[in-house]
């Protein structure tokens, strides 16, 4: 005859073997749920970046002609043009936001794809001296500091990846007249 207590050991096994499962199947859970929403935050972006809107912001923001921040302060300040702002600090925002999440995990930059680190680091490049003109003037000194530092890792990726695309894109930001 099978003892009580032997019945008790087998029922208190079972039990915490159900636990062990279903904490462990929890863990996966969690892990899978959280790897989605990280794909679809870079697919929202991915969605936005794709539209006319964005693309027209994009191309009128990038086409920005200026020699340096005091030029640029009287050319697109938010001041005397309100639009050209409103259009730049989308651009700004976004890769500041996207930035933001990058450095705390909720978006793993390679769901974004390469052209878009391209764009961030063409973006950075462009307005580098005017953020750093604003930062020291009307806003706080880390001001867009995770654009800064999503596009500092783009640049590092691209690098590695592509070295004569950096090459050129070198060569287009430091030419006079072009791209600033």
């Amino acid at each position: 005859m099978v003892d009580l207590a032997e019945i008790q050991a087998a029922y208190y096994m079972v039990a915490a073997t159900g636990v062990l499962v279903a904490a462990a199947y929890y863990v996966l859970n969690m892990r899978e749920t959280s790897r989605n929403r990280r794909s679809n935050m870079a697919n929202t972006y991915m969605q936005y970046f794709n539209t006319d809107e964005f693309q027209l912001k994009w191309m009128e923001v990038l086409n920005m002609q200026f020699s340096d921040f005091e030029d640029f302060k009287r050319k697109y300040d938010s001041s005397v043009n309100p639009q050209s702002y409103a259009k730049r600090m989308a651009i700004w925002n976004i890769w500041d936001s996207i930035g933001r999440q990058v450095r705390e995990g909720f978006i793993d930059l390679d769901d974004l794809g390469s052209s878009s680190e391209a764009s961030a680091v063409m973006a950075w490049r462009k307005f580098k001296p005017i953020i750093e003109g604003y930062r020291g003037w009307q806003m706080p000194k880390d001001a867009w500091s995770n654009f800064e530092y999503i596009a500092n890792i783009c640049q590092k990726r691209l690098r590695d990846r592509d070295p004569e695309f950096m090459k050129k894109m070198d060569t287009f930001f430091t030419t006079p007249g072009v791209a600033q």
